[in-house]
C-alpha cells in the first residue's frame, strides 16, 4: 500500500500550487481520501476530503473557496488545487485514505502517505 504525495514547494503569497496524491496497493474507489496538514508547533488539521465516488467534498473553513479537491478513480489520484496561498498555509501536507468514513470527522485513516512541504513566503 502506498500513498505518494507530490507537488509541494516554495511559492509567494497569492500564488498557486497543485498537490497530487497517487495511490496503489488497495481498492482506491472504496476509500474516502483526505488532505491534512501540520505546521511547525501545531497540531495536524484537516484541509479537505472527498468521498469515494467523488460526490461529496468537505473543507476546512480556512481553505474553503481556495483549495478545491478532486479525484480520478481511473488513475487512482486525488488532487488539491491550492490557490491564493497565504503564509499561514505553510505546512507539511499529507494525504490519507479510509474505507470506514472516519476520515473527516475523526481524522482516522487506514493509510497515511508521507508528507510534502508547502512553504508560502510573504
Amino acid at each position: 500500500v502506498q500513498l505518494q504525495a507530490s507537488g509541494g514547494g516554495l511559492v509567494q503569497a497569492g500564488g498557486s500550487l497543485r498537490l497530487s496524491c497517487a495511490a496503489s496497493g488497495f481498492r482506491f474507489g472504496d476509500y474516502d481520501i483526505g488532505w491534512f496538514r501540520q505546521a511547525p508547533g501545531k497540531e495536524r488539521e484537516g484541509v479537505a476530503c472527498i468521498s469515494r465516488r467523488g460526490d461529496k467534498t468537505y473543507y476546512a473553513d480556512s481553505v474553503k473557496g481556495r483549495f478545491p479537491i478532486s479525484r480520478d478513480n481511473a488513475k487512482n489520484t486525488v488532487d488539491l488545487q491550492m490557490n491564493s496561498l497565504k503564509p499561514e498555509d505553510t505546512a507539511v501536507y499529507y494525504c490519507a485514505a479510509d474505507e470506514r468514513s472516519r476520515l473527516w470527522v475523526r481524522h482516522i485513516a487506514d493509510y497515511w502517505g508521507q508528507g510534502t512541504l508547502v512553504t508560502v513566503s510573504s
